[in-house]
């Protein structure tokens, strides 16, 4: 969608004493969001996940879950630099929680204009975990991930996880919760398992998304398995 304040230029014009001055519209950080989805590969894939499209196979508890992930969407104006700006989907493998997690991003992108960095857990923990010797590429990698608008963790606690991986967690989630910056979470673990890896980080989390917790139980909710 092309953004109504620039024209999809990214600077917005404007005159002052007669001058002739640009200043960078909103929109510039959903642009940003955008390239790096193209970079990644994923891009094509992330752009189709919507609402219209995820099918809740005459499950209610689909159905549900569908309808808060709208609701956040409808909701984000007001929430958003609240200590609840934040939603979590959990628990089934195969029940469409990253589509509905991509959906909401991309409503956001669209239509509240920011910028959403994608975050597949494990991938980016391992690489974070590389440059760990490396202060000053190391902090570069968490802050991408600490500091932009609204952060989407793919599969949060996939694979086996290190006390290491608690604490790049840590860092992440703590700057979000302190700084208000919402994330949406989609992870196969139930809210228990959270706490139990490590209550620190993830009673942080579930304070952010308390007023979005989706959890799904249940193998019949599994497309995979039909």
């Amino acid at each position: 969608m092309g953004c109504e304040k620039c024209g999809g230029r990214g600077w917005i014009l404007y005159k002052k004493d007669g001058i002739d001055f640009a200043k960078p519209c909103e929109c510039q950080e959903v642009m940003k969001a955008r390239n790096r989805l193209d970079a990644s590969g994923i891009s094509d894939e992330f752009h189709k996940k919507g609402f219209k499209n995820f099918s809740d196979r005459g499950k209610e508890v689909l159905r549900n879950a569908r309808l808060k992930a709208i609701e956040y969407c409808k909701n984000y104006p007001e929430i958003k630099n609240t200590n609840r700006n934040s939603i979590i989907f959990m628990g089934q493998v195969g029940s469409g929680k990253t589509h509905l997690s991509m959906a909401i991003c991309n409503n956001l992108m669209d239509y509240h204009k920011v910028g959403v960095i994608y975050m597949p857990y494990r991938d980016e923990i391992t690489k974070i975990k590389q440059t760990i010797k490396d202060e000053i590429n190391y902090q570069n990698a968490l802050n991408r991930f600490k500091t932009c608008q609204a952060l989407m963790i793919d599969d949060l606690l996939k694979g086996k996880n290190t006390e290491a991986d608690a604490n790049i967690l840590f860092e992440i989630i703590n700057y979000r919760y302190l700084n208000m910056l919402p994330i949406i979470v989609s992870t196969e673990k139930t809210k228990d398992e959270l706490l139990d890896f490590d209550e620190g980080v993830m009673s942080r989390v579930l304070e952010m998304t308390k007023d979005y917790q989706i959890e799904i139980i249940g193998e019949e909710y599994n497309y995979r398995l039909l």
